[in-house]
């Protein structure tokens, strides 16, 4: 299962650990995910994701996980949400 944001695309970042006497080793700094269950009301049901901490603040910020994808960019996306935002489409058309 990759380590990344299925809403955000927020991933594994690098970089350094560095000792007081200024020694660096690599290391990977992981993304708070939480496997979370966001609610469409447009869809009229729930849906499973696993996403970034960060992210649950931005989807309750714009209002909901409907608004948060209509205004989300497609590339940063997982599948599954890119499939969630096709209904969501379809639903809006209709």
């Amino acid at each position: 299962m990759a380590r990344r944001c299925e809403l955000t695309g927020t991933g594994v970042m690098t970089g350094n650990n560095v000792s007081h006497a200024h020694n660096k080793t690599r290391r990977r700094y992981l993304p708070n995910l939480c496997d979370v269950t966001l609610a469409s009301e447009k869809l009229g049901r729930s849906f499973k994701l696993r996403v970034a901490a960060k992210a649950l603040r931005s989807v309750d910020h714009v209002g909901g996980l409907d608004a948060f994808l209509m205004k989300a960019r497609d590339e940063k996306l997982s599948d599954r949400a890119m499939k969630i935002k096709r209904d969501l489409k379809k639903a809006l058309a209709a």
